[in-house]
């Protein structure tokens, strides 16, 4: 038997079981049926709650649709950031940028998260501060997280990234923009295949190498002057 986190309840654990199971069932529903067409009678009975513990966790449908986004993307994108805020010891750059790149374009390209994005989009009106949660926990978080890792990495003078948050952005959409744009544009639900992700992630990575890391060896001659 999983021994209890330290210092939780008996009710404390139910509670938070409730809870993921009421997350797991909003989500299943609101992708598959959109916000408009979900209820919360319907969320509650796929959660195996009654509808009144949904509203004691959530309040409305509308802070769970909210919290839902929230906690779906942030989940998908935390192995990623910590993956980038290891780059700075990597004991080879391109090879970690490589398999970074690879294991993005895989998180991004998730037929969930596709679902995810478009219905973020659909009720972009009704809930104009979605898309900003979106982006903040999900590529904002990401791209932050490689400014730093560049600027630190200029300064070992392995990159050559004046502007280490221009440099993030670049990598950012270098790798994921055209199968991106391709999948939402063309309504493609189906995961790529292991080739297309692998072509897609090591031409954005070269393409970025070439821009940046020929410059670092010049950079750090620079310094030792």
């Amino acid at each position: 038997m999983t021994s209890a986190p330290p210092g939780q309840t008996a009710d404390e654990r139910r509670s938070a079981r409730k809870r993921r199971a009421i997350i797991e069932a909003a989500s299943a529903a609101f992708l598959t049926h959109g916000y408009r067409g979900t209820s919360m009678d319907a969320v509650a009975a796929a959660a195996g709650v009654s509808k009144q513990t949904v509203y004691q966790h959530f309040g409305d449908k509308q802070r769970l649709f909210r919290e839902l986004i929230a906690a779906t993307v942030q989940a998908a994108s935390d192995p990623i950031y910590d993956e980038v805020r290891r780059l700075s010891d990597s004991g080879s750059l391109e090879n970690d940028l490589r398999d970074l790149a690879r294991r993005l374009l895989t998180l991004v390209l998730r037929p969930t998260m596709m679902r995810l994005r478009r219905l973020v989009i659909a009720e972009a009106r009704q809930f104009p501060d979605l898309g900003r949660v979106f982006y903040d926990l999900g590529p904002g978080r990401t791209i932050a997280a490689l400014a730093d890792t560049f600027a630190e990495l200029t300064r070992q003078g392995r990159l050559g990234a004046p502007d280490a948050t221009l440099a993030a952005t670049q990598f950012n959409w270098l790798v994921i923009s055209a199968p991106l744009n391709q999948a939402m544009l063309l309504g493609q639900d189906d995961a790529p295949t292991t080739r297309e992700i692998n072509i897609w992630a090591d031409s954005g990575v070269r393409t970025f190498l070439a821009a940046y890391a020929d410059h670092s060896s010049a950079g750090q001659a620079a310094k030792q002057r």
